[in-house]
């Protein structure tokens, strides 16, 4: 009598019980509901107003009356401003002059923070709290430090006998005296990129001094390199700050009843877009110039992130 045997069956998946299909739905709904706050913010506070602004661009809204659709009309009003073309170029400007020294000024006094020892603790509080300044403050510091004739600037100038410009009313220097400016708030950046070089491992310093590599050198070789992703992150972040600059210098030149220092010079592009929008009531031309700007910030930043495929290491990077 011969006796066969039965080929075992392939297991098959699993079908879930019903118990862990349940249990997996109260988890979503559990992440859902603890989520839920910011959700609910997201979807009021930023996709809200972000769809309705592209909508309000393609209208006739002075805020009294409704809306009137008038088709990419602000878009063709906004090509024909020659103020468009002037609040650009001294956005450009500022952010071309702004952007390289307070990347370049933050890297330098990160490292000498990283060579301070045990007061780097004060040192990193020192440089921080000028950022807790509103920037209201800034822009009347900008009057006060840099007036032409009796600022400290110039008085400090003139101690090593040098005769400073007239750094608010001179259209050549107005742009300079806000970048000197912006270097106020330059804490922040430094302390990202001190905790960036505390991650750099010795070793390779190490090494580089045994290559008879000196302070530059190994700040070029090694530095550099090994920060790079967070240099990418600080220039991103203050590129698009720097287009958005809006505060100090409206304080300073074009604040209420401000008619002494207002000046051509000054007139960045988000202090145009609010003066179109919230003095002459120009809400569609306001948001059209909103969406402008948001397509170059873009664009800039798609550029950069480009750049940085070439230069910018990260550590675990096979290329």
């Amino acid at each position: 009598m011969t006796t066969t045997t039965a080929a075992p069956v392939a297991a098959g998946p699993v079908a879930p019980t019903r118990t862990a299909r349940a249990r997996s739905r109260r988890n979503l709904w559990s992440a859902l509901l603890f989520l839920s706050p910011w959700i609910v913010g997201f979807l009021v506070f930023t996709l809200w107003p972000v769809l309705y602004s592209a909508y309000l661009s393609l209208t006739d809204y002075d805020v009294i009356n409704d809306p009137r659709f008038i088709g990419l009309e602000n878009y063709r009003d906004m090509a024909a401003d020659p103020k468009i073309a002037l609040a650009l170029t001294n956005t450009v400007v500022y952010t071309v002059l702004a952007v390289p020294l307070h990347v370049v000024g933050a890297l330098g006094l990160a490292l000498l923070l990283e060579r301070a020892g045990r007061s780097s603790g004060f040192f990193r509080t020192a440089f921080f709290l000028p950022k807790m300044t509103p920037p209201v403050a800034v822009g009347v510091l900008v009057l006060l430090l840099f007036n032409g004739q009796n600022g400290l600037v110039n008085e400090a100038l003139g101690a090593v006998g040098v005769q400073g410009p007239y750094w608010t009313t001179d259209q050549a220097w107005i742009k300079p005296a806000l970048v000197l400016m912006s270097m106020w708030t330059i804490g922040s950046t430094v302390i990202i990129l001190l905790a960036a070089l505390r991650q750099v491992p010795s070793e390779l310093y190490d090494a580089a001094r045994v290559d008879g590599a000196g302070f530059w050198r190994r700040t070029f070789a090694v530095t550099v390199p090994m920060i790079s992703g967070t240099l990418f992150f600080v220039v991103v972040v203050n590129t698009i700050a720097a287009f958005q600059m809006f505060t100090e210098a409206y304080t300073a030149f074009f604040g209420s009843g401000n008619t002494t220092y207002a000046n051509e010079a000054a007139l960045f592009y988000v202090i145009y877009l609010f003066q179109q929008g919230f003095e002459n009531l120009n809400m569609g031309y306001a948001s059209a110039m909103a969406w402008l700007l948001f397509v170059i910030i873009l664009a800039v930043t798609l550029v950069q992130l480009a750049v940085s495929k070439r230069v910018v290491y990260y550590e675990g990077d096979q290329k």
